[in-house]
């Protein structure tokens, strides 16, 4: 994909994350405009949120759309200011893909980005699945949903999963779940953001529910899976965090393995991130263990975790 953005015929922007290397095409700007570089120093709230993102293993396409979300927005209340027209967009969005590709950390920051901006009063997000929305009888899961979206005012519900509202068929209560989301959408565009998240196959049927549901999503991001070396980046980011590093016995295991189960594990079921998270979560309890039996706390000991201390879900 050249372009971070691609218009479809129903208007949604789709916008696809992918962290490899793109060939770069020159095009002459006409009227020698001049792009620049560095965004200026009063646009402070992107410089943090930027800085955030920063912080986190690929992403590149999701920083240059949040880039244009923010200039669309700022030039907006420019051309307010002017007098000219400056419709609203909703903003609600569609996040697809498999677990821990980042979907809950992203919506977390665009929280807090809009919230910097003033388009969102408060910033906060609220997570929210099946069960928090669908109840036990009629009237009671859009009851639910309504409370749900009362809770999100002036931030972002974000609904994971959302695919399974639409699994009961025509007589399931998850219907009405979707039907009261798709009305709330449209009465209170501008006072909550709802994104809804999960894998992609399924996403795309589930857009198929409501007749209304499809149009109501500008922004379709993809969160593509993460490669071996971007996992390798994500376990050596998070040991740094807890200040731990691994042998380089270790370190080798691991990338092994992670190539190992990717290979062989379905991508639905391979949890990228959070799979590396438990990993490390687990291995350092293990090298606690041995520490403790061996009586021995040298310094350089804590720190390190040992090929032996790795300890995997498949094991």
């Amino acid at each position: 994909m050249d372009q971070p953005f691609r218009m479809k015929s129903n208007g949604q922007i789709r916008v696809v994350l992918n962290s490899q290397k793109r060939k770069t095409v020159t095009k002459e700007l006409p009227d020698f405009q001049v792009v620049p570089k560095d965004i200026p120093p009063e646009h402070t709230a992107l410089k943090e949120i930027e800085e955030e993102l920063g912080a986190l293993v690929g992403m590149e396409e999701m920083k240059r759309m949040i880039k244009e979300i923010y200039a669309w927005i700022y030039v907006n209340k420019k051309r307010e200011e002017m007098g000219l027209k400056a419709r609203k967009q909703a903003l609600h969005m569609m996040f697809k893909g498999n677990p821990g590709t980042g979907k809950t950390t992203v919506a977390r920051l665009i929280g807090k980005l809009f919230q910097k901006m003033n388009v969102l009063t408060k910033g906060h997000l609220i997570e929210a699945e099946r069960a928090d929305l669908v109840g036990e009888y009629i009237g009671h899961t859009a009851q639910k949903t309504r409370d749900l979206i009362k809770k999100a005012q002036g931030g972002i519900l974000f609904i994971d999963e959302a695919y399974s509202l639409g699994r009961g068929g025509e007589k399931d209560f998850g219907k009405e779940a979707i039907d009261t989301l798709v009305k709330h959408m449209e009465d209170k565009q501008h006072e909550f953001i709802l994104i809804l998240a999960g894998y992609s196959r399924e996403m795309d049927y589930f857009l198929t529910l409501n007749p209304g549901l499809h149009s109501r999503f500008p922004l379709v991001v993809d969160f593509p899976d993460y490669n071996i070396d971007q996992l390798m980046d994500i376990s050596g980011r998070m040991l740094l965090e807890r200040e731990y590093t691994l042998s380089h016995e270790a370190e080798k295991k691991l990338r092994d393995h992670l190539i190992w189960v990717k290979a062989v594990l379905n991508p639905n079921t391979f949890s990228n991130g959070r799979y590396v998270r438990n990993v490390i979560e687990k291995s350092v309890r293990a090298q606690a263990m041995r520490l403790l039996m061996l009586n021995s706390y040298d310094r350089h000991e804590l720190m390190t975790l040992r090929s032996n201390d790795l300890v995997f879900e498949e094991d």
